[in-house]
């Protein structure tokens, strides 16, 4: 099976050049905390951006570049070499309001050094006069793209550069081995579970939190089949960075992500219903991975018979995002349930893999709008009259086409992967369902005299995942 790696933009810079800023106007909605004062952004903040092509990416707001002897000790030349090991294009940002620092200098050498990509963002134009901007020409990056974020200048520039940078896909060779990272916040017991699925000792196991730095990898055997190991490093709490070096461990995290056909994410059975958990574990939903929630250091937890059974209603409300994510309970030292994890994984990647036949499809269609047909507006009463799956898409992913489509409440369309998880045991995997309406279709091309555009098709599609 083919897969799409989503390349990786990171926006750096020293602090308070508006990166926090631009990576809200990139997205469009407020996602980055934006303030006056240096040093805002304490973590690196990631989302995933689109153009308007088509292209995805994961875009990243890193903290201000700083000395090393300042608070949080956080160097340029670690920031740098870790955006450069993790990016695949580095938005390199200054303020065009000033004259060019010893940082701006220092940050430009260092990106030259990564051999990425660099695209120099001078921001804060709206402010800063012509010449000021052109000073800038003076580091050597190009493109040079003038930006304001909040006047959105130079956006569509940016949009054109990174067109013609990023790739549509990334294509790895296809084979038949699984690749399975382990993702969670440090100290969780990644290492150890690691070790105990390997039989050996490939990862340095330690009680001091970070001890991984890297993704480290192991291919084993199980039932035949090969699977590849991914460790990475924790990613911690907002506010917990103390090392530029950690700064980056979302990145590599990210990375393991995107090359894994199945997530497992480790939860300290000590600490649960901790928020960052939950945000790791919407990461690989939207990365569209598979995922089993794997609550760690079952051995040392104090418990009783009735333990399990009360805990887990409480750890599946948490996740109740993913109602499809299995729930295990291990311990690395005792090997409980580290078997287990292999039977689920082969389960989950049988369950990806399936295809059903479009016939089989609009039975269960219309059983299903028969039984609960869907509500709408006076006038406006959703109908959905067909649905294919979607070939060569890794993630199990459904069109169903209809009218009124956009009327469709988002509880029915919930139900309806309810209902299609239940039919066809989508056990650990996303589901896409795409609600295309037919009509929006014929009045394009009665417009437009049938001819096709690039975008248009994606604004009329509601995906839920």
């Amino acid at each position: 099976m083919s897969k799409t790696k989503v390349p990786i933009v990171a926006i750096v810079g020293r602090a308070n050049v508006g990166k926090s800023s631009l990576f809200n106007a990139i997205l469009g909605r407020r996602e980055a905390i934006v303030a006056n004062e240096p040093g805002t952004t304490r973590d690196s903040i990631t989302a995933k951006a689109e153009l308007d092509s088509g292209k995805q990416f994961w875009l990243v707001d890193t903290a201000g570049l700083k000395d090393a002897a300042d608070a949080f000790e956080l160097t340029i030349q670690d920031q740098i070499v870790e955006a450069a090991n993790a990016a695949d294009v580095i938005l390199v940002t200054v303020d065009g309001t000033t004259i060019i620092t010893d940082e701006d200098r220092r940050v430009a050498k260092l990106a030259f050094k990564s051999g990425k990509k660099l695209i120099l963002l001078v921001n804060k134009s709206d402010k800063a006069k012509s010449e000021q901007i052109k000073n800038f020409e003076k580091l050597g990056i190009k493109p040079l793209i003038a930006t304001s974020a909040t006047q959105k200048r130079g956006f569509d520039e940016l949009e054109e550069a990174l067109e013609e940078i990023l790739p549509s896909a990334s294509i790895i060779e296809a084979d038949d081995r699984i690749r399975l990272a382990l993702l969670g916040r440090p100290n969780v017991g990644k290492s150890s579970l690691y070790n105990a699925l390997a039989k050996k000792q490939q990862a340095i196991v330690a009680d001091r939190a970070g001890t991984t730095r890297d993704v480290n990898r192991t291919i084993i055997k199980y039932m035949n089949r090969e699977i590849e190991l991914l460790d990475t490093a924790g990613i911690r709490r907002s506010g917990k960075i103390e090392k530029g070096i950690e700064q980056f461990s979302v990145l590599r995290s990210l990375h393991a992500i995107e090359q894994a056909d199945v997530c497992l994410l480790l939860i300290d059975a000590n600490e649960l219903s901790v928020a960052l958990d939950q945000k790791i574990a919407g990461m690989i939903k939207e990365a569209g991975k598979g995922l089993i929630l794997v609550v760690s250091k079952w051995d040392i937890k104090e418990k009783d018979a009735y333990t399990r059974d009360e805990l887990a209603p409480q750890i599946a409300n948490d996740f109740n995002f993913i109602p499809w994510a299995p729930l295990i309970f291990t311990s690395s030292e005792t090997g409980k349930n580290v078997i287990k994890i292999f039977d689920l994984v082969l389960e989950i990647m049988t369950r990806r893999a399936q295809k059903i036949t479009t016939r089989e499809l609009n039975v269960w269609l219309k059983s299903v709008t028969n039984r609960t047909p869907p509500a709408g507006l006076k006038n406006r009463q959703p109908k959905l009259r067909y649905m294919v799956q979607e070939e060569g898409n890794p993630i199990p992913a459904f069109k169903i086409f209809g009218s009124q489509t956009k009327f469709l409440h988002w509880s029915y369309r919930r139900h309806m992967e309810k209902m299609l998880r239940e039919k066809w045991d989508y056990i650990g995997t996303p589901v896409q369902l795409w609600f295309i309406d037919r009509d929006i279709e014929k009045e394009r091309d009665e417009k437009f005299g049938g001819r096709k555009f690039k975008n248009n098709g994606n604004r009329d599609k509601v995906k839920t995942q």
